[in-house]
């Protein structure tokens, strides 16, 4: 089918649905290396299939959150050209995996994710790596804030869905640095679920009525952040953030770099994505609350995904069947190893 002509400055509304194509290549070369022990390896075949896919992809693309300069990548780094050149000029967030020690050790919620807004819609993050972060989905994203006490937060939680605090689950990453926060969210009566890795999954899963997660507090990635900006503006949700600098250095480069490290200022969903029109698109590479990973069969995948797109506010549930042979006659991508 002929497609439209499409105007540079905003996404093609069919763009969403080609993406999917990209996170559904880069979770099948992973979910080969699930429980392998060797996240390195899953992730070089996941960026490999996400940046050979990219380059089909009718836009002009430039990678803002790639796999960046904390990786030190050779591919899918800040700064480049991804898509096949035409269509709508976009900023692009990838992860190919969000989650390879899950990946390597074959545990839940690891994901491949994207994201891409219109150019020059990101936020920088690339000053400080990380930061403090408070998502939560459409019930009570006009409730919270970021700055309360956490007890606070629980509760205003709870009473937008008409819950007591005891019934909230809050999500946050298994980490030394939140001992303290873990011990205020105790003391609330909620309950927490601790993920190891991929706070993008978690932060998910916590705007999302089915996966009984309801809050995701404390210190993760700041690309993460953007990313997971680009989901809530599809989902109704909203994410907060403070940046957290870590040592002088980080925070010197930080307020080189023009950025607010004032603790009561906050960070919000538009201003991390400022375009009303981004698409989020996820596939999982190991079974979790949000998705499904990976099923292999002789000769045959399946692949589970999430696609959103902001404008329409739909969210597509997709189940794909992948024949690898038909795949192998078009693609440089190896599926089967």
């Amino acid at each position: 089918m002929e497609r439209l002509d499409v105007a540079p400055q905003s996404p093609d509304r069919n763009l969403a649905l080609e993406l999917v194509r990209v996170t559904e290549a880069a979770a099948m070369a992973a979910g080969r290396w699930v429980g392998r022990g060797d996240k390195n390896g899953a992730d070089a075949v996941a960026v490999n299939a996400m940046r050979v896919l990219l380059a089909t992809i009718g836009m002009n693309g430039t990678v803002v959150i790639g796999e960046g300069e904390k990786d030190e990548a050779p591919m899918l780094f800040n700064g480049e050209q991804v898509g096949d050149g035409t269509g709508p000029d976009c900023d692009v967030a990838v992860d190919p995996i969000d989650g390879t020690t899950l990946t390597a050790k074959g545990m839940t919620n690891a994901v491949s994710v994207l994201a891409v807004s219109p150019r020059g819609s990101m936020y920088d993050p690339s000053a400080v790596f990380y930061m403090e972060k408070l998502v939560t989905g459409p019930e009570a994203a006009d409730v919270v804030d970021i700055r309360y006490p956490v007890a606070e937060n629980i509760h205003q939680v709870a009473k937008a869905k008409g819950s007591r605090p005891s019934d909230i689950t809050v999500v946050l990453l298994d980490r030394p640095r939140h001992s303290q926060l873990v011990e205020e969210i105790r003391a609330t009566g909620a309950m927490i679920k601790f993920i190891s890795d991929g706070d993008v999954a978690g932060a998910i899963m916590a705007a999302r009525p089915e996966t009984g997660i309801d809050l995701l507090l404390g210190v993760g990635g700041t690309p993460e952040g953007i990313i997971t900006a680009c989901a809530m503006k599809c989902l109704g949700g909203t994410i907060q953030g403070r940046l957290w600098p870590q040592g002088d250095e980080e925070r010197q480069k930080a307020t080189d770099a023009g950025h607010n490290l004032d603790p009561d200022f906050v960070l919000g969903t538009d201003d991390l994505v400022t375009g009303d029109d981004c698409f989020f698109v996820a596939t999982g590479i190991t079974d979790g609350e949000l998705m499904r990973g990976v099923r292999y069969r002789a000769g045959g995948a399946t692949t589970h995904s999430l696609v959103m797109r902001s404008r329409s506010g739909t969210i597509r549930s997709i189940t794909s069947e992948h024949k690898l042979q038909k795949l192998r006659a078009y693609s440089s991508v190896d599926f089967e190893h």
